[in-house]
């Protein structure tokens, strides 16, 4: 039994020496160290692949909302820019109304009045900028040219200036222009229905209007007519002043007949009216002016930053 131990034992030592068996150990161990090698690498590349796949997002998600924001900078300027030309065309269609019309009340009021001429003029004049000004911002904005917009932002405070200088003119020489139409119309007064001033006839015509629309007469009354010489009595009123249909410059009605209220009151309505439209259409193109100013500075500071993080 003795014999029988040795022998196995030393057949498996003869077996552990058997070059077949160290190969096969060999491979396996190989095949061992290939397997968590690959194992390692699959780890790797999935890894990188969600690491570049996040990043590619995370870009996508940035180019996205830079485009956002800038379809929203757009939006937004070419929206105050169509309501900055809208009282752009007010301004400049005020002024021309007042200026041209021949019928209108200020010019025959008015036609040797340089300051309310002055005034008519930067209307146009400030009009037809705003128009030129909102040409230039809209090629600007569309087609995102930096050098435009900078030109238009400076515009836009130029225009800021005007339109201050243009409200503290009209309100420090509103009275002085108010105190003009009341001495014209004492000389237009005065001078009615004379055969010496036929050029005054279209005057006359509009005080008539005025007189026939209001139901007023004269300028504090109807008394103020007395100082006409032009009158066949001192009885007299100008037909405006009364129901008659007539077409002739002076009737004979009694007081009854007449419109005893002066047309002061009236026409100093109807001026702070026209004022206070011109007023309100200044202060909303400063409202505007300045918001658009500072969309354009944002969208410029926008399309700059953008032009970087491109490069």
């Amino acid at each position: 039994m003795f014999i029988a131990g040795h022998q196995a034992r030393r057949t498996g030592c003869a077996r552990s020496k058997d070059p077949s068996s160290q190969v096969a150990f060999g491979e396996g161990v190989k095949g061992s160290v290939r397997e968590a090698v690959s194992g390692v690498c699959d780890q790797l590349i999935h890894n990188s692949w969600i690491g570049w796949h996040q990043e590619s997002s995370v870009h996508v998600e940035k180019k996205m909302l830079r485009k956002n924001k800038k379809l929203i900078f757009k939006y937004c300027l070419n929206l105050v820019n169509g309501a900055f030309l809208v009282l752009g065309l007010l301004l400049m269609g005020f002024g021309t109304w007042l200026l041209l019309d021949g019928n209108n009340f200020f010019t025959a009021l008015d036609e040797n009045n340089h300051l309310t001429v002055y005034i008519f003029r930067i209307l146009i004049g400030t009009g037809s900028a705003i128009l030129l000004l909102c040409l230039l911002g809209y090629l600007g904005i569309h087609n995102e040219i930096r050098w435009l917009l900078i030109l238009y932002a400076a515009l836009l405070m130029w225009a800021v200036g005007v339109q201050v200088l243009l409200s503290t003119l009209i309100f420090a020489k509103k009275e002085e222009v108010h105190q003009a139409w009341h001495d014209k119309i004492d000389s237009i007064i005065s001078e009615y229905g004379s055969e010496d001033f036929p050029q005054d006839t279209p005057k006359w015509m509009i005080l008539n209007a005025l007189q026939k629309t209001f139901q007023c007469c004269g300028r504090k009354n109807y008394t103020d007519w007395t100082k006409n010489k032009n009158k066949e009595n001192s009885e007299q009123v100008p037909c405006s002043c009364t129901n008659s249909t007539l077409r002739k410059w002076f009737c004979d009605e009694p007081l009854n007949a007449t419109y005893l209220q002066g047309c002061e009151n009236k026409i100093s309505t109807w001026y702070h009216a026209n004022a206070l439209t011109l007023i309100g259409i200044n202060f909303g193109l400063l409202a505007s002016e300045v918001l658009q100013f500072s969309l354009t500075v944002s969208f410029f500071t926008h399309i700059k930053n953008r032009i970087y993080a491109e490069k």
